[in-house]
């Protein structure tokens, strides 16, 4: 079902992508790469700071007259010759992509990458209408073959190896082709040429709608890109509402960050700006454009706790820092955002009670806020996430029993110095050769699995300050 929550707990998730060592391997050498060369991109931007603050202002200016700027961007399109399509939630924004499809006789749609038909979870949508739809980025066109989701904002397949693409491609082609780069592309390239060429439709996503001219941004590393926007005869793309920007002087701004903390790139590949379709004289592009606004959660967080999310550029930077996206992976996270900021608009789009789990799956240790472009809060928001959960009592009766037991402990002092007290007991069988407790029993295990438990004092700071030790 769309939408629905995974099936398995993210404990049960979590613990099949730690035991999975090609998983580890693959991430391990993909995040260290990009985190080594978003440092290195970014030191080749001068006052780079004063970029990341230029590019939070646009986006909370943005956000202050969001309805002026879409409403803006969409009179601009339309002057252009384009056609503006308002979804309020995923099932409308399947319906007009689906029904346009179905209207004009499309029989093959090719796609660019786009986490937005992701989220409204566009080609299980056509194909059930009978509509074939082929990826053609090449990463998301390794999980179509593998029958998987995106583990990664940016790089889609991150979680596979050479190995595993060439099994897959081997697999659809009908005889062996070797793990080589060159040579997987080359295959790609060969089956996909022919899918762009008999393309009624061509489906991508926005990086950035600039209000001012009605301009759609595509930033791409690979040809692909223009190949779907241009050779079928429809192009239509989805973009949520969070990602119009007022003026091409922003997008100017924001391209000086996105390319660099998503790839590590100063730019990429192919940067595509579409202003209509194509007009008397021109030699390609499609014969209609339609853009699919989309709002899905995002306007009900306008002045709600998950705002600041709105600003994000989905550049993947914070999944490459995050401790807990490097040794888990995307699909662990089970919805189509995966990462700190997958949490938060996992929360956005489905609910909050859809992160109850996940609201937990972070260290707080505020690398992604460091990583993020536009200075994006996700660990206050995070902790937000946490104290609203435990309000409306989605968690488990034992732990809501358990912090509120802990809570009434620090805010009475006699308490705790009494527990301070108890602990220093009950730890001394658990304590082991070299002074750390060795694994606390029952459902307090889980706690120094992978950690250490640091031991009980003999005497408290409290107690150490009254004798005049700290003085």
């Amino acid at each position: 079902m769309v939408g629905a929550e995974p099936a398995a707990p993210l404990a049960v998730r979590a613990r099949e992508a730690l035991g999975d060592r090609l998983l580890q391997e693959a991430l391990s050498t993909a995040t260290t790469r990009f985190v080594a060369a978003r440092r290195t991109a970014l030191g080749s931007l001068p006052d780079s700071e004063r970029y990341r603050d230029r590019a939070r202002r646009i986006k909370e200016a943005t956000l202050q007259r969001l309805d002026q700027y879409l409403e803006l961007l969409a009179e601009n399109l339309e002057r252009a010759g384009g056609v503006v399509h308002w979804a309020r939630d995923a099932a409308e924004a399947r319906e007009v992509v689906v029904g346009l499809a179905r209207a004009r006789g499309v029989r093959l749609v090719v796609k660019s990458k786009s986490m937005a038909t992701e989220e409204i979870h566009l080609n299980e949508a056509l194909e059930a209408a009978g509509i074939g739809a082929v990826e053609t980025d090449l990463g998301e066109y390794i999980i179509q073959l593998a029958h998987e989701r995106p583990s990664h904002i940016i790089v889609p397949a991150i979680h596979k190896t050479r190995a595993q693409i060439a099994a897959l491609f081997s697999a659809e082609v009908g005889s062996v082709v070797p793990p080589d780069p060159e040579l997987l592309t080359a295959v790609a390239r060969r089956e996909l040429r022919e899918k762009f060429l008999r393309a009624e439709m061509g489906v991508s996503g926005v990086n950035f709608a600039v209000a001012e001219t009605g301009t759609l941004v595509l930033v791409t590393n690979e040809g692909n890109g223009r190949l779907v926007t241009t050779l079928p005869r429809i192009h239509v793309a989805v973009m949520g509402i969070d990602k119009v920007v007022p003026t091409l002087a922003d997008v100017v701004v924001l391209l000086q960050l996105l390319p660099r903390s998503a790839t590590g790139q100063k730019l990429t590949t192919y940067t595509n700006f579409i202003t209509g379709p194509r007009r008397a004289g021109e030699a390609d592009g499609p014969d209609e454009l339609h853009l699919v606004i989309l709002d899905n959660g995002r306007a009900a967080q306008l002045g709600g706790p998950l705002r600041d999310a709105l600003s994000c550029v989905r550049c993947g930077a914070c999944l490459n820092v995050c401790p807990v996206y490097r040794e888990i992976g995307g699909h662990a996270y089970g919805h189509t955002y995966p990462g700190p900021i997958g949490i938060l608009l996992t929360a956005m789009l489905e609910g909050t009670p859809a992160v109850r789990d996940l609201a937990h799956a972070s260290s707080l240790c505020g690398a992604c806020l460091d990583a993020c472009p536009v200075r994006i809060d996700i660990p206050r928001m995070l902790v937000g996430l946490r104290a609203s959960l435990a309000r409306e009592r989605v968690a488990p009766w034992p732990e809501r029993a358990l912090f509120a037991a802990f809570g009434r402990l620090l805010r009475v002092p006699a308490l705790f110095r009494a527990a301070g007290r108890a602990a220093r007991l009950l730890q001394r069988p658990l304590l082991r050769a070299g002074g750390r407790p060795r694994r606390l029993p029952l459902f307090f295990r889980g706690w120094t699995a992978h950690r250490d438990l640091p031991v009980v004092a003999r005497r408290s700071f409290t107690e150490r300050w009254g004798r005049g030790e700290l003085g």
